[in-house]
């Protein structure tokens, strides 16, 4: 997320290109631009550490977490990433682009921050501005017309969506995180025919990547996932809380369904209670309405209370903010936090 705002006026045009894109680093506010690279993680780490204390979100993000920025997808139309670094060589600043294809279009996921000590000086503006015209050489050079440029903020980082609004972002989906207690009884649930709930099974995994292309094949910004993406992103993948749903009318075995759950012990301080975090959850359209989501959400619920996690966790998102939580909210998922994705054309 981007923190900063204070109406200041966007820097020049940067000098210094990325070899083979085009991509230039922004210059000024006293700070010296660098590429970050994977030899910056314990910098860019130091930096998130300062600004995730000062804002105390519910998480933490670990040096782990970090080094899956510089993770390389072949998919990707390209990336960028800056760090910011005064004269003491104390790194003030950080922006990442990537621009990679979803659900027919491109996106431009836009991340970055702002030590709380150089706030209200233009350079989170300067640094949204960058990251526009940074995903606009990238797009230009895959030769793709247009791309949508994403931004997360929490709720109430006020700034930071006055900052968006004033660069041509809107909010476009709300996103809700969720916790039930484990303390509570645990519904009796089986699902309908002849589908079981069977523990992950790592031969299956490929299995339910194409399960997830399809299940997910018309949402809102649904991403098809190659073999390759499908991988990303595991650093805190926890196979123990993660099920399948197997069909098992015939000899062959389908894959109806699917729950992959995440174990982040570094967010337990800060969230204030621990627990299983579902990830991802999918139930392919043939097999909706046989109890397939309600089994495999109570299947981990029940181990993550086996493993003495007091809660368990999950994000919804819809296109409006409040509403109904359905499914979550029978099974007694309550809100906690609430967040924005902000969008604009570029």
């Amino acid at each position: 997320m981007l923190e900063d705002y204070d109406g200041a006026g966007r820097a020049p045009a940067p000098r210094a290109a990325v070899e083979g894109t085009g991509v230039e680093l922004p210059h000024g506010h006293d700070l010296r631009w660098h590429w970050l690279t994977l030899e910056s993680n314990d910098a860019l780490v130091e930096l998130l550490g300062r600004i995730e204390e000062h804002d105390d979100p519910p998480y933490r993000t670990t040096a782990e977490e970090s080094a899956e920025t510089f993770v390389q997808v072949g998919a990707d139309a390209g990336n960028a990433k800056v760090l910011g670094i005064d004269a003491d060589g104390v790194p003030r600043a950080y922006a990442i682009v990537r621009v990679r294809p979803t659900a027919g279009t491109y996106r431009a996921l836009c991340d970055g921050g702002v030590d709380p000590a150089w706030r209200s000086r233009g350079i989170g503006a300067t640094l949204l501005d960058w990251q526009l015209r940074a995903a606009r050489v990238i797009l230009d050079a895959a030769g793709q017309g247009s791309a949508l440029a994403v931004v997360h903020v929490e709720d109430n980082m006020t700034h930071a969506q006055t900052m968006l609004r004033l660069a041509g972002f809107v909010p476009t989906r709300w996103y809700t995180e969720m916790r039930r207690d484990l303390a509570l009884p645990l519904p009796d649930v089986q699902p309908k025919g002849k589908v079981t709930i069977e523990p992950w099974n790592p031969a299956l995994d490929d299995a339910v990547r194409r399960a997830h292309n399809d299940a997910f094949k018309d949402q809102w910004g649904g991403e098809q996932h190659t073999p390759e993406t499908w991988v990303q992103g595991r650093t805190y993948f926890a196979p123990q809380w993660s099920f399948i749903a197997l069909d098992r009318t015939s000899d062959r075995a389908r894959v109806a369904g699917y729950l992959m759950s995440g174990r982040y012990e570094g967010d337990w301080e800060a969230q204030g209670w621990t627990e299983g975090y579902t990830e991802i959850l999918g139930v392919r359209e043939e097999w909706r309405g046989m109890r397939v989501a309600t089994a495999l959400l109570v299947t981990a619920m029940r181990a993550y209370a086996a493993d003495g996690m007091e809660y368990a966790g999950l994000g919804v998102d819809s296109p409006a903010p409040g509403g109904d939580f359905g499914l979550f909210g029978q099974l007694g998922y309550e809100p906690t936090r609430h967040s924005l994705m902000f969008t604009r054309s570029v």
